[in-house]
């Protein structure tokens, strides 16, 4: 039996190009996306672009038709997921300093100096050597919602925190191949190339991250325990197909809760994606 289409769609996307102009651009874009009738959130910097945005079918062929009419974005890579109801409520479009905040001494140029990229299936052979060290290159509690068997667990609250906490807990890792993965891939795009300038030899990651690989036909999410928290209303995603997610309970009021943020700026553990942190 075919399912029918669910009405909406969110769209993962990010793109490290030169945007000189990114403070015009990013009030240009939102009246762009106000018009498509978009919901999301869209950061706009210098350094590129990197967004999530939901939509019916045809507000998210819209946009992206619009997108590529840009030689910038011409082949930028939409990850599409589809779902029941909106994911987000509101719509910010918003020009930062850095697509992810990271605020390393040196700033990294992904375009100069990253990680390899592994497919799916790629990484998940690597995963099976015994010698790897797999790090995840989210927060601490997106790692507790769902993770990669054998993967270290970061002891951070947000991305500007991973440079201390790499040279206080990974030094006597350089000479090990090192796999990162992160839930869209941006975050392991500069993750990588700090690990490489800090000396580490070996350093690859998942090409697309954790959404990318639940939805290869191969690996089938395999390896993957609990589900993928994502920064909008849906709050986490299935990753395997079996779907072993076991729901948690909130640390603030004791409630059933999809994620292990606590509730206590508002009832019945509702997630603010205004909240997040990278």
């Amino acid at each position: 039996m075919t399912l029918a289409p669910m009405p909406y769609r969110v769209l993962l996307y990010y793109k490290y190009i030169p945007i000189p102009d990114f403070e015009s651009f990013a009030a240009e874009h939102l009246t762009l996306c106000q018009a498509i009738g978009l919901l999301g959130r869209i950061i706009v910097a210098e350094e590129g672009i990197n967004g999530t945005v939901c939509g019916t079918l045809e507000q998210t062929e819209l946009y992206i038709n619009e997108m590529r009419m840009d030689s910038r974005f011409e082949d930028m890579w939409f990850k599409v997921d589809e779902t029941p109801i909106p994911a987000f409520r509101k719509l910010y479009v918003r020009a930062k300093r850095e697509l992810v905040t990271w605020r390393f001494d040196t700033d990294i140029d992904p375009n100069t100096l990253t990680g390899t990229y592994l497919s799916p299936q790629e990484f998940r052979r690597a995963m099976l050597d015994k010698d790897v060290i797999i790090l995840d290159g989210r927060n601490g509690y997106e790692y507790d919602l769902g993770h990669f068997e054998g993967a270290l667990r970061p002891d951070i609250s947000s991305s500007r925190e991973f440079p201390v906490w790499i040279r206080q807990h990974m030094a006597q890792y350089k000479d090990r191949k090192i796999l990162t993965y992160c839930t869209g891939g941006i975050r392991c795009e500069k993750l990588t190339g700090f690990l490489l300038s800090e000396g580490f030899r070996d350093v690859a990651q998942l090409h697309g991250g954790i959404v990318t690989y639940a939805k290869d036909p191969v690996v089938r999410g395999e390896g993957f325990i609990g589900r993928c928290y994502v920064f909008d209303d849906r709050i986490s995603i299935p990753v395997r197909d079996d779907d072993t997610y076991k729901r948690e309970y909130c640390a603030t009021c004791g409630k059933p809760a999809d994620n292990r943020v606590h509730c206590s700026w508002q009832p019945h553990c509702l997630y603010t994606p205004s909240h997040a942190s990278l």
